[in-house]
């Protein structure tokens, strides 16, 4: 069959990784395909050492490859929000099918793109915009296409897991092992989206919009980062019996559906728990198949590239078939009406139980009158540790709450931290069974 002609724009980590994975591995990927796929024209500012260019048409304009009429399916590796929109449109312009790793394009905007791209009767492909080698938006979007989908909680972003887990496993302050994981390159010089939640919020909305058919909503995600963790939260929530993760968390209530990123206490014993240092995992409730777990690396070069290549492969058999027959990008035919006007509820309506900590002076009552406050709000204690005073006759107390509405969370923080013998912000992080009864 005619073979299928790539175009490469971006010769960076995952882009370097999809050349050599695509060159590497030519001959396994033809037989997959049915066609051979090979590489047309490669678009990059900075060579990559690790590619062979030898033979092959380059250039420094990505928008010569999107106009390239010999070139079949443009991969977009450069990354970023506006270039690479103004990128993928051009190429789907010009009958381009699309292959992308870029999880802020989709997030932010792929429900323009993937309108343009019906309309061209053109293929967008993004397994590698969430968790880099891990097939998890094939899985969500066919391999469970059976279930209702109940939840999706996950943790999507390596750097951040990282972070946890040496917090945890060595008992050091987070400033400390930022540094560590940016002079190892596993954070960026700057990290906010990473330590922030943006990243992992992205990849979120992603996943959200798949599992429940709605529209791409990034702008409604809730976002907390973890760069207020303290070794002294991580040892609490160990004492506890539990570990602090920061997850992405997507539900279906009947309210609507929850769409947050923030740090997050899980029970020891729960899988997600358990997936420490750079890696990626995402647990999947489905109502048929129960909870499921996805796990890998969820970054670097030549996982990613598996993703980015898979997807090509997957554009090479579908090339000729009816837009109207391939599976659908965001997994539904159609947005039903009742699905698609689902809301995404406000932060201060999801339900959580809750892990406090808080520094008071040393004096009676004062315990007695947080108790109170937290009753006047209608939450109860699970339980509470009080330790020992620290200099200046300060007492740690750390307070473990059932569920209760976020909103009621936050008043009573708010009248908590008015108290007089109350020294600082309170420390608040949501608690997660993730268990199959929630």
């Amino acid at each position: 069959m005619k073979p299928v002609r790539v175009g490469i724009c971006g010769l960076g980590t995952v882009g370097g990784g999809t050349f050599n994975v695509l060159t590497r591995n030519a001959d396994d990927i033809a037989r997959r395909a049915g066609r051979p796929i090979v590489i047309e024209q490669v678009a990059y500012r900075t060579p990559n050492p690790e590619c062979d260019l030898t033979g092959l048409k380059t250039t420094a304009d990505v928008f010569e490859v999107a106009t390239n009429p010999d070139v079949d399916v443009l991969v977009e590796l450069i990354g970023g929000y506006d270039v690479a929109r103004e990128l993928v449109l051009t190429a789907i312009e010009h009958g381009k099918h699309v292959v992308t790793a870029n999880k802020a394009l989709i997030a932010v905007h792929g429900n323009e793109i993937f309108e343009a791209a019906h309309a061209k009767g053109v293929i967008v492909a993004f397994e590698a915009a969430v968790a880099g080698g891990i097939p998890v938006i094939k899985s969500l979007r066919e391999g469970l296409g059976a279930n209702r989908i109940e939840w999706v909680a996950g943790i999507i972003n390596g750097t951040g897991n990282y972070i946890l887990t040496h917090m945890r496993d060595e008992g050091r302050a987070f400033e400390d092992v930022l540094a560590e994981a940016q002079a190892l390159g596993y954070a960026e010089a700057d990290p906010t989206f990473d330590v922030e939640g943006i990243d992992a919020a992205h990849k979120l909305t992603i996943l959200a919009s798949i599992a429940y058919g709605v529209p791409l909503q990034f702008e409604k995600a809730y976002t907390e980062g973890i760069s207020r963790v303290t070794a002294e939260d991580v040892e609490q929530a160990d004492n506890l019996g539990y570990v602090i993760k920061h997850l992405g968390i997507s539900k279906r209530t009947d309210l609507g559906l929850e769409l947050r990123v923030h740090p997050t206490l899980i029970p020891k014993e729960r899988l997600l728990a358990n997936v420490h240092g750079v890696k990626n995992a995402i647990a999947v409730m489905g109502d048929a198949v129960g909870p499921t777990l996805y796990y890998g690396a969820g970054a670097g070069a030549e996982p990613t590239a598996s993703s980015v290549v898979a997807d090509i492969l997957d554009v090479a058999r579908d090339i000729a078939t009816d837009h109207h027959y391939r599976v659908p990008y965001l997994a539904f035919s159609g947005i039903s009406e009742d699905v698609s006007q689902l809301p995404i509820m406000p932060m201060e309506e999801i339900h959580s139980a809750y892990y406090l900590r808080l520094l008071a002076v040393d004096r009676p009552g004062v315990l007695a009158r947080v108790a109170t406050i937290l009753s006047e709000q209608g939450i109860s204690i699970e339980a509470l540790i009080q330790k020992e005073a620290t200099e200046g006759e300060l007492v740690p107390i750390i307070l473990m709450t059932h569920r209760t509405v976020e909103k009621q969370m936050n008043e009573a923080i708010r009248q908590i931290e008015a108290m007089a013998d109350i020294a600082g912000p309170v420390t608040r992080i949501r608690v997660e069974s993730l268990d199959e009864q929630e």
